[in-house]
């Protein structure tokens, strides 16, 4: 999958917006598994909850931890991805 960077927008900005695009996914996808609380469902996952609250602010993350909370969120990359990122 190539990543384009729209004209006009530098990388910064495009980085920006897509940890916010994977913050909101991260989410959303957590209350559709019926968790409405971020700290619970990090705790009944063993994710440390203040690391996960940042995730889901869109807060930088490392591709090993995106793997943990797809995991987690019992989904494959592709499945993630699937959603949100046109």
């Amino acid at each position: 999958m190539a990543v384009n960077i729209p004209e006009g927008i530098d990388e910064s900005e495009f980085t920006e917006e897509l940890l916010k695009k994977l913050g909101a996914r991260i989410r959303s996808l957590r209350k559709q598994k019926g968790f409405d609380n971020y700290e619970h469902f990090a705790y009944a996952r063993n994710i440390s909850r203040a690391q996960y609250g940042r995730y889901e602010q869109g807060q930088d993350l490392r591709f090993t931890s995106l793997v943990k909370v797809v995991k987690a969120l019992d989904m494959t990359l592709a499945e993630f991805f699937s959603e949100g990122f046109e």
